[in-house]
């Protein structure tokens, strides 16, 4: 291989070893939906990423604006996901601003309407309502 193939990834590889996404399929199927913009336009997974591309990706309610910067085939930590791209300032801002309201409203819930397990009379209930 030259350099300059080495020096590309496809997108949906790119975004696996960068740690967006658990799988490949995942990753895949992100970027076929839509979620993952490169310079500015959809594109599909086999796309070839290379430094300096700016992708744009959208997961869960949250948004990042990044830079590539490196290219790795390989999935490595996490800490050394995070050289493989350069996020933006103002993308980052807007991810912290929104996982903090994410925070108050958690806080502000009541303690009721959060999913928790069920209490043994709760489990007795359900029990004798399955049974008949």
């Amino acid at each position: 291989m030259s350099s300059a193939e080495q020096e590309s990834l496809r997108i949906d590889k790119w975004l696996w070893a960068a740690r967006f996404f658990k799988t490949r399929k995942l990753a895949a199927d992100a970027v076929a939906g839509g979620k993952v913009h490169l310079n500015g336009q959809r594109c599909k997974p086999s796309k070839e990423v290379k430094p300096g591309t700016h992708l744009h990706i959208s997961k869960d309610h949250y948004s990042w604006d990044i830079t590539v910067t490196g290219i790795n085939r390989q999935r490595r930590p996490a800490n050394e996901a995070t050289l493989l791209y350069q996020e933006d300032e103002q993308s980052l801002a807007r991810r912290r601003e929104q996982i903090a309201v994410q925070k108050q409203q958690r806080a502000l819930m009541d303690h009721s309407e959060r999913e928790r397990r069920p209490n043994k009379k709760q489990r007795r209930q359900i029990h004798r309502f399955k049974q008949g």
